[in-house]
Formats: structure tokens, sequence, C-alpha cells
């Protein structure tokens, strides 16, 4: 009986995954989404909780309460002081507790199969690969998040890091495989060691990656968890882990490999970590003039404008600028102006940064443009402004066969007839690439910070 109930939860837990996933590709119904699939994991857990009770007694429920009264309680407090500019920070931390959990479930089973002869090579192999997978997960992200912070010492690299990550994989490889064959010869030596390798790598693996790949990255480790925890399911017999994360891996996976087409690089050549660091670009030579716009320039400008396209990026992201951004949509509407986003897949700091922003500012959908669409429209615009973007709109993706980012797909807001970009300073993007951009005949710049520039640019064109 208890079986068959448990059974059946699983399932309705796993359908809630499904539609909760499927409801999250759209903004409309992302909130309904996430809020089903939140439904389902605590259906999952209360499952697991009191399923148990069919097979022996329980006895340890009161560190269970407390452990999860602790997460409860730190997810809660985290999800509602962080900021929209935090949240890569925060989804790669959060992601790489769920890679330590898979790496904890892992360990502990090892040690319980040293007094174990009798454990099939399946099992072995399922555990060992699940440890080496949630130990990759949790430092990978940790380091990630140490870029996206700014607290990571980018000098801290080892020397031919290529190089030494592949003898660490192979030394994973070959003793997973040798121990799954050979279980009796487990010790807890071997598990202490695999799982400082296993840590070693994680470390290695990320810290050469440049920040501009970091969505990429974030998508990747996402997914590694989500293979991890479904190693841990097949551990541990439980479905709802298994289903619960197929559903992340493979969405990861789906997700890193399309942001690669975006950027129009392999997964390898970005988990080589060749994208970030500085240009060797052959077009930064030369005399580069700047001009710049004054307020009231540009508010006549947008007032008598038909078409205007707005370009976030991170930038706007860390000025929280995107609430006076939609005031400024909503006053330029009220003139009769037309204006919608045009989103690179790859601006931000995470997949779907600039959407959420968005969102967040009760930006209609429709409004907007995935890169394609935008491109489109980008032809003829009137006035084109670019807040917080930079790698997205570098023209030397096109052209400059020296630049790191050659080939990768761009906005191209150079097909506009006024190009204005909002900057703090001439800083170069997370790339480390300066923008051709700014020094075109159409290109004019607004320095400051885009919130101020935006309500100053509100307050002129209420007035004009």
């Amino acid at each position: 009986m208890y079986s068959t109930i448990t059974d059946l939860s699983y399932l309705i837990s796993t359908v809630f995954f499904i539609i909760g996933l499927k409801r999250l590709s759209s903004p409309k119904t992302a909130t309904t989404g996430n809020a089903l699939a939140a439904t389902g994991m605590i259906l999952g857990i209360l499952t697991a909780l009191f399923g148990a009770l069919g097979d022996e007694p329980v006895n340890n429920y009161g560190v269970i309460a407390a452990a999860l009264a602790i997460g409860t309680t730190i997810g809660l407090i985290a999800a509602k002081r962080v900021e929209m500019t935090a949240m890569p920070e925060l989804v790669s931390l959060f992601n790489g507790f769920g890679g330590a959990g898979t790496l904890a479930l892992a360990v502990v089973e090892l040690v319980g199969y040293l007094t174990d002869s009798d454990v099939s090579f399946g099992a072995i192999l399922t555990v060992l690969s699940a440890l080496f997978i949630g130990a990759v997960s949790f430092t990978g992200s940790l380091v990630a998040y140490g870029k996206l912070k700014g607290i990571w010492n980018e000098k801290l690299k080892i020397p031919y890091s290529a190089f030494f990550n592949i003898i660490l994989l192979l030394i994973v490889v070959v003793s997973i495989v040798y121990y799954s064959i050979y279980p009796s010869t487990i010790s807890l030596g071997f598990v202490i060691g695999l799982s400082a390798i296993s840590l070693l790598y994680g470390v290695s693996f990320v810290s050469p990656i440049g920040g501009g790949d970091m969505p990429v990255v974030i998508s990747f480790l996402n997914s590694l968890t989500g293979i991890g925890a479904a190693l841990a399911g097949i551990v541990y017999d439980n479905n709802v882990m298994l289903f619960g994360g197929i559903l992340v891996g493979a969405s990861g996976i789906i997700l890193t490999v399309l942001m690669c087409n975006a950027m129009n690089r392999s997964l390898a050549q970005v988990l080589v970590g060749n994208f970030g660091g500085s240009s060797s670009s052959v077009g930064d030579e030369g005399d580069k003039v700047v001009k710049e716009v004054s307020m009231s320039d540009l508010a006549v400008q947008l007032k008598y404008a038909k078409r205007v396209l707005v370009v976030p990026g991170y930038g706007l992201a860390v000025a929280q600028a995107q609430h006076v951004c939609r005031e400024l949509e909503v006053l330029l509407e009220n003139e009769g102006v037309e204006v919608n986003y045009a989103i690179h897949p790859v601006a931000g700091r995470m997949p779907g940064h600039m959407n959420v922003l968005l969102a967040e500012s009760d930006v209609p959908y429709e409004k907007l443009l995935d890169l394609e669409e935008a491109n489109k429209s980008l032809d003829g615009a009137d006035v084109v402004l670019v807040i917080g973007a930079n790698d997205v709109v570098n023209p030397a993706a096109k052209t400059d066969t020296g630049s790191p980012i050659y080939g990768m797909p761009i906005l191209e807001v150079e097909n506009a007839h006024q190009v204005v970009v909002f900057k703090r300073s001439m800083n170069t993007g997370y790339s480390g690439v300066d923008n051709a951009l700014f020094y075109k005949d159409k290109t004019k710049m607004l320095f400051g910070d885009a919130k101020k520039s935006l309500s100053g640019l509100v307050k002129e064109l209420a007035e004009v």
C-alpha cells in the first residue's frame, strides 16, 4: 500500500515538474510554472520523508525537520534580499549547493560500501560518477560565483590549465573504471582522494573560462547538477530524483547548446576558455574620437522619432534602471513613438537575465525582440539606445578576425539612423575587447549612471 501511494505521489510530482518547466518557456506563464514546479518539489520531499514509513521505522525526523527549517530560512532570506543584478550569483551559488548535496550522498554511500563486498559494477559506477559530477558542479559553481561577484582573483590561474585538466580527468576516469570493476579494493583513502581530485578539477575546469562565457558556464553547471541528481536517484531508487534530475540535465544541455549557437562557438571552445581575455585585435590602431550628446538634444531626437529600440545589457541591471527605462518607454509611446527592446541571448550574466529584468518593470513580453527579429527591426530604426550593453553590439565580431569575439552574432545597431550609447566610462566589456561601435559617425555617447541619465532624459522629454 505504501509503495503504491509513494509511486503515485512521485508520478504526480514529476508531472508538476514537466508542466512547470513547459510554462517557464514564456514570461507570461513563468510565475505559475515556477509555483507548479515548487509544488512538485514539496510533494516529492514529503513523499520521500513519509514513504519511508512503509519500509522500516525512521528515527531521525528531528534532524530532518531542523535541516529543512534552516535551509528554508536561508533560501527565503537570500531570495528576498537579492538584487536583480546579483541573481546570476545566487543561481550559481544555489546550483553549487545542489552539487554539494550529490557529493555528500555519494560519499556516504561509498563509506557504506567499505563493509559490503557484494556490490555490483553498475552500483559502484553510478555512485562514483555521482561523486565526480557533484564535486565538479560544487566547486565549479563556487568559482563561477566568485567571478560574477568580482571576488575571484583572475591571476589565480593554473599554468597549462588545459593539459592539467586532461591529466586530472584521465586520473578520475581510470580510477572510476578500475574501482567499479574491483569494488573490494575501495578504501576510505580512495574515497577522500577521489573527492579531493574531483573538487580540484571543478576549480581548474572553470577558472580559465572568461567572464563573457559565464552565462554558458552557469547553464552547463546546472545541467551537471541535474545529471548528478539523476544518478543519486538511481542509487537510492528514488523516482522523483531521477526524473527531476533528467529534466534539469536535459534542459540545461539544450540551453547550453542554444547559447553556444547564439555565440557562434562550440561548447568545446567555451570550456577551453578562450573568450574573455585581452584582445589581439588588429583593429585597435588609429585615432579614436567619440562624440557626446546632450540630454536636451537626445530628448528632441526621441520625441520626433518614429521607431526607437532599446538594447539592454548588464549595465542596466547594475544601475537598477529598468523601472525608469520603462517610464521612458511609456512617455515615448504617449508621443506616438514605437518602442521595442532588442534582446541578445547572452546579454547579462545568466540565461534570460534581460528578460527577467524587464519583466520586473512590467515591460510587455511582445516588446522583447529576439536576435533575428531585432536585427530586422534595427534596419532603418530612427534611434537605438544601447544601455549597458557592450560585446553584443560590437561590430568587431563581424569584421575583425583578430578579435576573440569574432564570429559571434551581434545586434547590428549600426544599421540604425542614430545610435546613443549609455556608459559610465570607455571601459571595455566583459570580454576585454574595445568596441569599434563607439567611434562610428552615427554613434554618440551619453556618459554617466544609466539610472540618472534615463531619469534626466525623462525630465527633459516631458519639457520638450
